[in-house]
C-alpha cells in the first residue's frame, strides 16, 4: 500500500510507515502541483494545516484513498464532507499537544504583559540606558480575572497552569466543565461577559466558519483597556487589522500571538504594533509534543490501512 507524506512526518512517525507502506515524502516545498501529482494511487495521505485537503486533492488521489491522517488537533483545512462522500477516514492527533500549547499560552501572555520582545530589542540594538523608574511597565498577573475561550484540552490545562496566579477564573465552552469549576472554582460565562471582566483573555478554539473573526472591533470594544489577549488557537479567530489599531489606540493592554490570518504571511501591522509577543506558530513545537504527534499520525495510518478503526478518527 501507497502512504504519501504530502510535506514531512518527523522520523518517529515515518519510520513506522515505512517498515509496512511503500512511503513518499514530499518535503516542505512541496508545490500544490507536486502535491496532486504524488497522490495518484495512494492509500492514506498524512496531510497538515498548511494546504486545503479538498474534493481537488481526494479526487487525486482516486478511489483507493482510505484516510487522510492530518498533523495536528486541528482539522479546518480538511473538508470532511467531501471525505465522508468518498468513504475517507479523516484523523488529528489531539492530546499529544496539551501541554505543549498550554505553556506557550502561559509563555506569550507573560512576555506581552511585561513587553518583553520592545523590552529585548532595547538591549540588543545597544539603546538602553539603564535603569528608569517609568519605563518598560508592564502588567502583573498575580490576582488576575482570567478568561479561557474554549475549555477544552488545551484551555483546561492552561487554567491549571495559571492557578498559581489566584484571582478568579471564568471559561466559555459549549457546556459546563464540573471539573474546572472543581479544581479552580471557575464559571462558565457567555463571551461577551468574558471580555469585559477579563484581565487575560486565552483564546482555545478551532477555525473555520462559525468561530471566523470572534474577535473583532465589537469584541474588542468589550475588553478592558489593560487586558492582555493571547491566541494559540487559529489565527482567523482574530480579526488582525482590528486587533492592531487596538494596541495602536491604547484600546487593549498587550496581545500574544502564536497564529495569524493567511499565515505563513501575516499583517505587517503587528511588526509595528506596541506591546505585542509573537511566535511562528510554535504552540505543539516541543521534542515530545511533536514526536508523539508523529507516532499518533503514524498509527492512525496503519490502523485504517490494516482494517482496524483509526484511533482519532474525526467527524463532520
Amino acid at each position: 500500500m501507497k502512504v504519501v507524506i504530502m510535506r514531512e512526518l518527523l522520523p518517529a512517525g515515518r519510520k513506522p510507515l515505512e517498515e509496512c507502506f511503500e512511503v513518499v515524502s514530499l518535503g516542505l516545498d512541496a508545490s500544490r502541483e507536486e502535491m496532486l501529482a504524488a497522490a495518484a494511487g495512494a492509500d492514506g495521505l498524512v496531510t497538515d494545516l498548511t494546504f486545503p485537503v479538498d474534493g481537488e486533492l481526494l479526487d487525486a488521489a482516486g478511489p483507493g484513498l482510505k484516510v487522510v491522517a492530518n498533523f495536528g488537533v486541528g482539522y479546518d483545512n480538511v473538508d470532511l464532507a467531501a471525505c465522508a462522500e468518498r468513504g475517507v477516514t479523516v484523523t488529528n492527533t489531539p492530546g499529544a499537544l496539551t501541554n505543549a500549547t498550554a505553556e506557550l499560552a502561559l509563555a506569550l501572555a507573560m512576555a506581552a504583559a511585561r513587553d518583553l520582545p520592545e523590552a529585548e530589542r532595547d538591549l540588543r540594538e545597544g539603546t538602553w540606558q539603564g535603569w528608569d523608574p517609568a519605563r518598560w511597565r508592564g502588567f502583573e498577573l498575580s490576582g488576575a480575572t482570567i478568561g479561557v475561550v474554549g475549555a477544552g484540552r488545551i484551555g483546561g490545562r492552561f487554567m491549571d497552569l495559571v492557578a498559581g496566579f489566584g484571582g478568579e477564573r471564568l471559561y466559555t465552552a459549549r457546556s459546563a466543565k464540573p471539573e474546572l469549576a472543581s479544581r479552580h472554582g471557575a464559571r462558565l460565562v457567555e463571551l461577551d461577559e468574558l471580555l469585559r471582566e477579563s484581565d487575560l483573555i486565552s483564546l482555545h478554539l478551532p477555525g473555520g466558519p462559525e468561530t471566523e473573526h470572534l474577535i473583532d472591533d465589537r469584541a474588542l470594544g468589550l475588553v478592558k483597556p489593560s487586558a492582555i489577549l493571547v491566541n494559540t488557537g487559529r489565527g482567523t479567530l482574530v480579526d488582525s487589522k482590528a486587533l492592531i489599531r487596538a494596541l495602536e489606540e491604547d484600546r487593549i493592554g498587550a496581545a500574544g500571538l502564536d497564529v495569524f490570518e493567511g499565515e505563513p504571511a501575516f499583517d505587517p501591522g503587528f511588526l509595528t504594533a506596541p506591546r505585542v509577543a509573537l511566535a511562528p506558530h510554535i504552540g505543539s513545537a516541543t521534542f515530545r509534543s511533536r514526536d508523539e504527534m508523529s507516532r499518533i499520525v503514524a498509527a492512525n495510518v496503519t490502523a485504517v490501512l490494516e482494517g482496524s478503526p483509526a484511533p482519532n478518527p474525526v467527524t463532520a
